[in-house]
Order: C-alpha cells, then sequence, then structure tokens
C-alpha cells in the first residue's frame, strides 16, 4: 500500500474578525445541504417533496384539507397543490414583507411555532419548506386565498419579485412548483415508486384525507399521465391488512385502539400471523421512528403485562416448562404504532427515535386499557394468540442452544474462521471488505482478482436458506448462515435484548453481495438480502451492506474494448467502438456468471474500488421493506406474480 503523503496547512498569523464567515439566510442551506436534507443524492431529492406534503398534511391535521395532489412532471420538477387555507400572504408585521415570502425564505418561520395555529406537525425546525426553496433552482409558489390568486417566483431561494394578484379564484389552496437544483443533487430523476410508498403510507397514517400521485413522464396511448389514488377510511386496521396480505393471519381481524391523554393521540393496530418474525412500525406524527423510543416500548410493555396477567389467570401456562419473556408476545405480531404529540423530543437530528418520557406511560395506559377489554370479549381469540406464544417460547429456547452453539464454534469461541473464508492481511474493520460470492468457481477468480490486503472472500455454495419461511432454530443448522456468523464476527444478544445483534466485534464495515448478473444470481442475492434484513438489521441500518455491479457484457474490436451493465450501454458501446465501421464487426461477450471472468477482468470491473459501483443498501421505509419481502419470499404465489409483471421489463430472449 503506497504512504499517504498530506500537506500541512501553513500558518497563518493572523485570526481576527475578518476570518469569521456568517452564511446568511439560505446560503447556509445552499452550503451544507446534508444537514438540512440529510444527504444530496436520491434520499434528498425524494426529502424535497415530502417537505412540503408534510405542509400540506399539517393543514389536513388541522381540519383545513382534504385533498393533496402530487405531479411529478415531465422535467422531473414536482408540484404539490392542496385545499387548504393558503399560505397567508398579507404583510409580516416584523418582516415587513409577506408573510409567504417568509416561509419560503427564513428558516425557522411558519405556523408551526405558533400552537394556536397548529396543534401537531411532522417537525418542529420550521426548515421545511424554505430549504425546499433553497435547494431548487427554480420554485413558484401560488396561493388560492379570499377568492383571489397570488404568485411569487424564486431561483435559488431568492425572490425574483414580491407577491403579485394574477387574478381571482373560486379554489383555495397551495401550490408549490420546484424543480431541484441540479448543481447541488447528484441525481435528480425521481422514482415514482419511492414516492408512491410514502403517499400511500401517509393516507394510511391520515385517514380521510385523499393523496393524488401523478407521473407524467409515464404516458399510455390517449396522452394521459399514470396517476394513482391513496385513499383509506380504515387507516391503521386497513395499513395492517395492505402489510400483512402476503401472511396467514391467525385471527380474524385486526386488533384496534384509539386513545388521548394529555394532548396525545394514540393509535394502534396490529394483529398475529403464523410467521416467526416480529414487526412494529411505530410513527411519531407521521415521521417514522424506525429506531422506536418512549411510545414503543410503552406499547410493548402493556401488551406483556395484559396478556400474562390474562393468561396466568385463566391457568394458561401451568404446564409451560419454559420461562415465558417479552419477546414471545410479539413473535409473529404486525403492529403500527401511531401517536401525534404537541411537542415531540426526538433523540437526534435524524428524528428516527422518540425521547418524550411522559409517552411511555401514555401509551401504555392506552394499550392496557383496550387491551384488558379486547381479551375480556374475546376469549376465543386470546386463546389461539397465548398458545402461539407459548409455541414462540419453546422455538425460543431451542433457537438459543442452537445459537450459542454456533457462537460457541465461532471466532469468538476460538474455533477459528470458517475454512473456506479466504481472510485479508488488515485487521482494522472500518478498512475491511468482505465479498459474499456465489459458488466455488467464482469464489476461486475472486481470491485471485481481491486485493489481499483488505478484501475477504466467502464463497457460498448453492441459495442459502430463504429465511422468510423458517423457524429461528433451522437458520443456525444452515451452514451457509453459519459461515457468515462466524465470518462477520457478529453474535446475537445484548444486555436487555437476546434477539439484538450485537456488533461490537464485526470485522468487516463493508459487506458485499456478489452474484452472476442472471436469475439465478438475482435470486440468491434476494435470499442473502432477506437474511439480512430480517436477522441483522443492524448491519443495513448502519450502511454496511452492499450490493457489487459487475458487467453482463464486454464489447470488443482490436485493442478496444468497453465493459456494459444492461442492453443500453452495450448499445452505446457498440456505436462507440464501430465508429465508422459495421456494428457485426463488433464482438460482444456475454457474461453468464462471475466464474467466466478472469481474475484481472473481475478487479477491473468488479472489486477495484476506483472504478467499481457498488449499491448500498438502506431502508428507506421500513414498513414497505417489509411488505416486499414478505411478498416475494412468503408462501402467497399471486401478489408476488402480479408484482413481477408490473414491474417487469420484457425482452427478446435468445434461446
Amino acid at each position: 500500500m503506497s504512504e499517504e503523503i498530506i500537506e500541512k496547512p501553513k500558518q497563518n498569523s493572523t485570526y481576527g474578525a475578518d476570518n469569521i464567515t456568517v452564511l446568511e439566510g439560505l446560503e447556509a442551506v445552499r452550503k451544507r445541504p446534508a444537514m438540512y436534507i440529510g444527504d444530496i443524492n436520491v434520499r434528498g431529492l425524494h426529502h424535497l417533496v415530502y417537505e412540503v406534503v408534510d405542509n400540506s398534511i399539517d393543514e389536513a391535521l388541522a381540519g383545513h384539507c382534504k385533498n393533496i395532489f402530487v405531479t411529478i412532471h415531465e422535467d422531473d420538477s414536482v408540484s404539490v397543490l392542496d385545499d387548504g387555507r393558503g399560505i397567508p400572504v398579507d404583510m409580516h408585521p416584523k418582516e415587513g414583507r409577506s408573510a409567504l415570502e417568509v416561509v419560503l425564505t427564513v428558516l425557522h418561520a411558519g405556523g408551526k411555532f405558533d400552537k394556536d395555529s397548529y396543534k401537531v406537525s411532522g417537525g418542529l425546525h420550521g426548515v421545511g419548506v424554505s430549504c425546499v426553496n433553497a435547494l431548487s433552482s427554480h420554485l413558484k409558489a401560488t396561493v388560492y386565498r379570499d377568492g383571489k390568486e397570488y404568485q411569487q417566483e424564486f431561483s435559488i431561494g431568492i425572490p425574483k419579485y414580491s407577491v403579485k394578484e394574477v387574478g381571482n379564484s373560486d379554489i383555495r389552496g397551495t401550490k408549490i412548483h420546484f424543480k431541484p437544483d441540479n448543481s447541488i443533487f447528484t441525481v435528480t430523476a425521481y422514482n415514482y415508486e419511492t414516492l408512491a410508498a410514502r403517499m400511500r403510507e401517509l393516507a394510511y397514517l391520515n385517514r380521510g384525507i385523499n393523496i393524488t400521485l401523478t407521473d407524467d413522464r409515464n404516458k399510455d396511448e390517449n396522452g394521459i399521465a399514470f396517476f394513482e389514488n391513496f385513499y383509506s377510511e380504515g387507516g391503521l386496521r386497513e395499513f395492517v391488512a395492505y402489510l400483512d396480505k402476503t401472511r396467514q393471519s391467525i385471527i380474524p381481524e385486526v386488533i384496534y385502539m384509539e386513545g388521548m391523554k394529555d394532548n396525545v393521540t394514540v393509535e394502534v393496530a396490529f394483529q398475529y400471523n403464523d410467521s416467526y418474525i416480529e414487526n412494529i412500525h411505530s410513527y411519531v406524527n407521521n415521521i417514522n421512528t424506525i429506531e422506536g423510543g418512549t411510545h414503543v416500548v410503552g406499547f410493548r410493555r402493556a401488551l406483556t403485562r395484559v396478556f400474562k396477567s390474562w393468561a396466568t389467570k385463566n391457568d394458561l401456562f401451568k404446564n409451560v416448562k419454559t420461562e415465558i419473556s417479552g419477546e414471545d408476545f410479539r413473535e409473529g405480531i404486525t403492529c403500527l404504532v401511531s401517536i401525534k404529540v404537541p411537542e415531540p423530543l426526538f433523540e437526534g437530528q435524524t428524528k428516527t427515535k422518540l425521547g418524550n418520557s411522559e409517552v411511555d406511560a401514555i401509551v401504555a395506559g392506552v394499550v392496557g386499557e383496550h387491551l384488558e377489554y379486547f381479551l375480556e370479549e374475546h376469549p376465543k381469540e386470546a386463546k389461539i394468540i397465548v398458545n402461539k406464544v407459548i409455541l414462540a417460547a419453546t422455538a425460543r429456547a431451542a433457537a438459543k442452544k442452537a445459537r450459542e452453539l454456533v457462537q460457541r464454534k465461532s471466532v469468538l469461541g476460538g474455533a477459528g474462521l470458517p475454512g473456506k473464508l479466504s481472510d485479508c492481511s488488515d485487521k482494522n474493520p472500518a478498512a475491511c471488505e468482505l465479498f459474499l460470492v456465489e459458488g466455488d468457481s467464482a469464489g476461486g477468480t475472486a481470491k485471485q482478482g481481491r486485493n489481499r490486503a483488505f478484501q475477504a472472500i466467502l464463497p457460498l455454495r448453492g441459495k442459502i436458506l430463504n429465511v422468510e419461511k423458517a423457524m429461528e432454530y433451522k437458520i443456525y443448522e444452515n451452514e451457509e448462515i453459519k459461515n457468515i456468523f462466524t465470518a462477520l464476527g457478529v453474535t446475537k444478544g445484548i444486555e436487555g435484548d437476546e434477539k439484538a445483534l450485537n456488533i461490537t466485534k464485526l470485522r468487516y464495515h463493508k459487506v458485499v453481495i456478489m452474484c452472476d448478473a442472471d436469475v439465478d444470481g438475482s435470486h440468491i442475492t434476494t435470499l442473502i438480502l432477506t437474511f439480512f434484513f430480517r436477522h441483522m438489521k443492524e448491519l443495513v441500518e448502519k450502511g454496511h451492506i452492499y450490493i457489487a455491479s459487475p458487467p453482463l457484457y464486454l464489447v470488443k474490436k482490436g485493442n478496444k474494448e468497453k465493459y456494459a451493465w444492461d442492453d443500453a450501454t452495450r448499445m452505446a458501446a457498440i456505436k462507440e467502438i464501430a465508429g465508422d465501421g459495421k456494428e457485426d464487426s463488433v464482438h460482444v461477450q456475454r457474461y453468464k456468471g462471475l466464474g467466466e471472468m478472469n481474475a484481472e477482468q473481475l478487479w477491473e470491473t468488479t472489486l477495484n474500488p476506483e472504478k467499481r459501483t457498488l449499491k448500498q443498501v438502506t431502508i428507506e421505509n421500513a414498513a414497505d421493506a417489509d411488505q416486499i419481502f414478505s411478498m416475494l419470499m412468503g408462501d402467497e404465489v399471486p401478489p408476488r406474480r402480479q408484482f413481477i409483471e408490473s414491474h417487469a421489463k420484457y425482452a427478446r430472449i435468445d434461446v
């Protein structure tokens, strides 16, 4: 490894007031956009839409809005129209300009800080729509209010003119039309599915609100744009049914409860299914709290207490030899906890964990009261659930034994690493990469082509176990999964949660799934991803999991050669290499698998950090990811067929 030369900065003897830079207004957002929206990639791009839609949702929660229309235009600009009260356009008493301009140009400005305007809102930072304005090359705000239509335009957050009246109007509401600035964002093309997942989620979380998503980029033969309408009358009940549509429920209907205390609204819906997975999705003011928080703690505590008390009272645990723990009551549960809090306190800027201490007792109180009533009213369903809990406890004891056996034999127990693992020489986990490679053939090529200093190779034989349909103890009997556990150096079990993943001794900070670029390879990749999502979710959440992108084609003529990853880049490469010559003079090699590449080619295209393309696996929407995994890897065939047909790219296949 080459030695890095770091040039020392020149010493500056003067350090005065003129060295202090003050970023005024929205300039701070443009200078450090990731601080405000997370990143400047795909995630941040979609976050802009969410910020504007959240404003409309807040209007709906205040009781002033019923319809929200989101449109992706042909140029990848987005408009959001609602039928709320319309942002005020009159002069702001302190700022000396219109309230509309203040909302769109001043950070920490908005009606959310006034308790009389909004009881709850998605966030209290007040940076939402002004951030969108700052990060847009162009934004046009149209307000329909008091029988008039008003307009104001901005460029990179700077007003082009003051708000002006442009005509009369018989409707009310606000329309924000913005074009993300391509000098800031690395990606400016919106993904319809990503936006649709969030709109669907918002419709379920806020029943009675109609959200329409239109994609002007995708039109049929009659020129009509593709659109979807998201509306839910049943709210969380329907959300649970949607998440569980590919699982078999063991009770006839979703258990639903709602209550309010100290201005905190609590909504909970859950049902039990025949899976072995706990799925609890939580929300605070429509924000997905993927790390949970006090509202989830309150729910779990009430669930365990009430069920345990009822089962003990009815002598249902008397013949059980295994101790029943809290997690046994949550196996096979799909649950949604949604609360609305006037002043939420989140742990960290990311807003993924709720910190309000009073919420724990409020949620526990609402859930406890409703659940006690349900169990007394539905003893038959209660017994079915308790029987599942007993089975879960028995299986947990078996899984614990299997897990301990694996962990005892692992590197931590001194028995060494898997025999198939070709480890790297560097022992710094932050610098090390582990490639999970499909088959021994590709594994052999990868071993030869890798950089031995920081790249480790673990070949996987065949297809690993589909963990979606397997009991936990079965997972630890699978040889390939055992090898992944021991190679990574992770274990199951931390203080207070024996199912949580302990990653303190993780040996590689990059875990790369490297499979063939064919159908079988995609299936193996999905099986491995299912395993990580269900049993090593912490690695996904912390950004440790990647997918390699090996090329499909090598286009060659004489000394000229180019790799292609799909049919479009293949055709472009053929035209480029052919030049003025005939295209049939160009040789195209299709790689059916990684094993067909030599070590040098594999390094050049897939292993070399300077040239390769890695896709980082993230969980943007946990509920949507859960539904997709259960649908793709579960037992129900019709939903899977429907999904494949709606997402398929049809191609001519040479047989």
